[in-house]
């Protein structure tokens, strides 16, 4: 547990408190108190359980949801406080096609501000950092302490929706990659990008509802002269959002293009199978004729007859072979294919 605590016209942020600190700061109404509790052992479950249950008396199902790592972002007005749930994104461990989110609980009050995460959290210790080399962030109360958290929360999602861009980017390169088209791995891909932007538009989302009430009047303990700030952080999750949304869209196209291609692969097989059925069905019909064995069919005592019928057959191949390449249904190269088809004309 760190305790940080800036009193009213003071220059500095002072810290070294203990939990036996707590009472006495908090009854001083010219102090701004950010206690930042951790709960990465079972000592310190148990010392955030007693600190937010017997010094702050928060209501009991709101510490019950604290300790609890798995729920969804959303915020609660109590009388003298706020209890709020965020999720931020766990850095150097996402990947677009799975990403990995920890979530942060806190607790506003009208002169502290109470959080608590099982790990480390990125945006907290660039707070901590700021306020210990100035303490204008934590001077402007805990509404705006709680606002700098949030802003650089919400600010490192950027990196994650940008690889998410790129990935997308890459697997509908590899799509259009005549050779690897029908790739089964490439699919499964594609659903494991999908899934992930499915859970980043619902965090988002959710997440975006409560900065929207954080920023729009909605709680009288967030000072009207912060209230611009939030919405500044509001603007940026909600380009988040909509990034989310345009993704879920590619991702979506991008299984109409794979299957697409499948369609394609599967009718070039088709008609390669038509072609040399073609070959064959006349071939086999001069075959079949000749090979009735009637008394009276001349060609059979032709010394040479064998031979003229293999010679037509063959010239008949070779014709129809002519006749389809000329058309373009075999031998066609890949930048012939390319001008002929439609979907590439215009472009």
């Amino acid at each position: 547990m760190e305790i940080f605590v800036f009193r009213r016209g003071s220059e500095k942020v002072l810290e070294g408190f203990s939990e036996n600190d707590l009472t006495g700061l908090l009854s001083d109404s010219e102090n701004t108190i950010w206690v930042d509790l951790r709960g990465e052992t079972e000592d310190d479950l148990i010392q955030t359980k007693r600190v937010l249950r017997d010094i702050f008396r928060f209501h009991h199902l709101t510490i019950e949801d604290c300790i609890e790592t798995r729920n969804q972002p959303k915020i609660e007005a109590f009388p003298d406080y706020l209890y709020f749930i965020v999720h931020g994104v766990k850095p150097g461990e996402s990947r677009p096609d799975n990403f990995v989110t920890r979530e942060l609980d806190g607790y506003l009050g009208q002169n502290f501000l109470v959080t608590f995460h099982l790990e480390k959290f990125r945006s907290i210790r660039d707070v901590k950092q700021q306020i210990r080399s100035s303490p204008f962030i934590i001077s402007r109360g805990p509404a705006y302490l709680l606002h700098q958290i949030l802003d650089r929360l919400v600010d490192n999602y950027i990196p994650l929706v940008d690889e998410f861009d790129t990935a997308i980017n890459d697997l509908e390169e590899r799509l259009l990659d005549k050779r690897k088209t029908g790739d089964q791995a490439i699919l499964e891909e594609i659903i494991d990008v999908r899934r992930a932007v499915a859970r980043l538009k619902r965090i988002s989302t959710r997440q975006l509802q409560v900065l929207y009430r954080l920023s729009h009047g909605e709680f009288p303990i967030v000072p009207e002269n912060v209230l611009p700030f939030y919405r500044d952080v509001y603007d940026h999750l909600q380009r988040i959002v909509d990034l989310a949304e345009t993704y879920r869209e590619l991702v979506s196209s991008l299984f109409e293009i794979h299957f697409a291609a499948m369609a394609n692969k599967t009718n070039e097989v088709m008609k390669t199978l038509a072609v040399v059925s073609a070959i064959i069905l006349p071939l086999s019909l001069i075959a079949g004729i000749y090979g009735m064995n009637f008394e009276n069919m001349p060609e059979l005592r032709s010394p040479y007859g064998y031979f003229i019928t293999l010679g037509i057959m063959a010239a008949l191949a070779l014709l129809l072979i002519y006749y389809f390449k000329k058309r373009g249904w075999i031998f066609q190269k890949e930048s012939e294919a390319d001008e002929a088809d439609p979907s590439n004309q215009g472009q």
